[in-house]
């Protein structure tokens, strides 16, 4: 008699599965490797919680191929190494997102941004795998895009078995062991499998797909306090007169209590538009661009993932394109010449719709604005490089960059 039929978990199967994932995909065995397997007939497949535990379901793996569970395998962990708990826990908060529904609206997104290009080249696409093809949606997108793209209805109603755990969407299962269970993962120890996964994909680039290369990018970038800064600014601009423009019957005014038989609106604030201006000058090193951009794709999820939010202005001695925010990495940095972001300034504020806030990027080799834009303004300053003699290499050996202005908010990008 075989396992599946007695109900216990074929462990044995179970562990080929993941000995074959991490053949075919050599960059995440830390990964699945760190996994904890607990065995739950209450899973209806295979889920992860944030602490990185992988919930079976015995009868599930009964049923399914050893090829289709190496690739839940692969699935289930990129949930965790995308950090996509967390990403759906932000999410939430910003755009009020409650109920089970939605979370399983994160879930598919989620899904939709791991299943596009993680099958193939060795791994079988489990039976079932949503991907963006499954919507009609383009491949190549974050989670937070494809959140926007969707909604539940008829043509989702094949999902709702769907559930890869509180790992996948940040709400917490009935089945879940919780921080103080056993075998789960502390914030260091999670933080240190991502270290080495990403160091292993970029080591050989040429191996991965680009998501994941993405990915390994930004998990070397870490977290700058800058970006906490930020975020404060664009909380002030949400908050400030004019940003809530918008009425929403979606949940109804406090007043509507002291008038019994009318629903009134209530008032929605809208996210704010946010401009960079990125010094492309040739004081600026090509690193110190490549951080730019993973600067302005943390901007992009600063505004809750609304690409269509943020702007993007090279600038060196003249204001250049102004960039709708698509991909990050498709960014012309063009430039290379003297430095003066004044113009970049002023371009900025002629956009329309004008920005609620205005990012800086720069090493500060720049004259400034005499007087403050009528918006927020947040200047990230790249670390200034000394010529050796004292001063500052700007074709003028004594040349001394003027501080940033008082009424911008600065902080150094490390």
């Amino acid at each position: 008699m075989t396992p599946g039929a007695t109900g216990a978990l074929d462990l044995d199967k179970l562990f080929a599965a993941r000995l074959h994932a991490a053949r075919v995909r050599p960059y995440l065995a830390t990964a699945l490797f760190a996994l904890h397997t607990v065995e739950s007939r209450r899973v209806p497949t295979m889920s992860v919680d944030r602490h990185w535990r992988c919930y079976v379901s015995p009868a599930f793996v009964a049923r399914t191929s050893e090829e289709e569970l190496a690739g839940v395998w692969v699935h289930e962990v990129s949930h965790l190494l995308r950090d996509h708990h967390g990403r759906s826990d932000r999410v939430a908060r910003e755009r009020g997102l409650t109920g089970p529904g939605e979370r399983l609206r994160m879930n598919i997104a989620a899904d939709c941004e791991i299943n596009d290009d993680v099958f193939g080249d060795g791994l079988v696409r489990p039976e079932g795998a949503v991907g963006p093809g499954t919507l009609g949606l383009p491949v190549g997108q974050l989670m937070e895009d494809y959140l926007r793209r969707f909604r539940l209805g008829p043509y989702t109603e094949g999902l709702a078995w769907l559930d890869c755990g509180s790992g996948a969407d940040g709400l917490e299962r009935e089945w879940d062991l919780g921080p103080d269970g056993a075998y789960g993962l502390s914030a260091q120890e999670r933080d240190a499998v991502r270290f080495r996964v990403a160091q292993g994909i970029t080591g050989r680039p040429g191996d991965t797909p680009q998501g994941w290369q993405r990915w390994a990018e930004e998990a070397f970038h870490p977290p700058q306090p800058w970006r906490d800064l930020l975020g404060a600014a664009v909380r002030s601009a949400a908050s400030g007169a004019g940003a809530g423009e918008d009425y929403t019957y979606g949940r109804p005014a406090r007043r509507s209590a002291g008038m019994p038989g009318v629903v009134l609106p209530s008032l929605r604030r809208k996210p704010p538009r946010v401009s960079v201006v990125i010094d492309t000058s040739g004081s600026v090193s090509d690193t110190e661009l490549g951080s730019a951009l993973l600067e302005v794709a943390a901007i992009s999820r600063a505004v809750g993932g609304r690409r269509d939010l943020v702007r993007v202005l090279p600038c060196d001695a003249s204001a250049r394109v102004v960039h709708p925010l698509c991909r990050a990495e498709g960014i012309p940095l063009i430039g290379g010449g003297g430095t003066d972001l004044r113009t970049g300034f002023a371009k900025a504020l002629r956009t329309h719709p004008r920005p609620d806030v205005i990012v800086v990027l720069t090493d500060g080799q720049t004259p400034w604005p005499s007087s403050p834009p009528q918006c927020r303004t947040v200047v990230g300053l790249f670390p200034r490089r000394d010529s050796g003699g004292g001063g500052w290499d700007e074709d003028d050996p004594d040349y001394v960059p003027d501080s940033p202005p008082a009424w911008a908010r600065v902080v150094d990008i490390g």
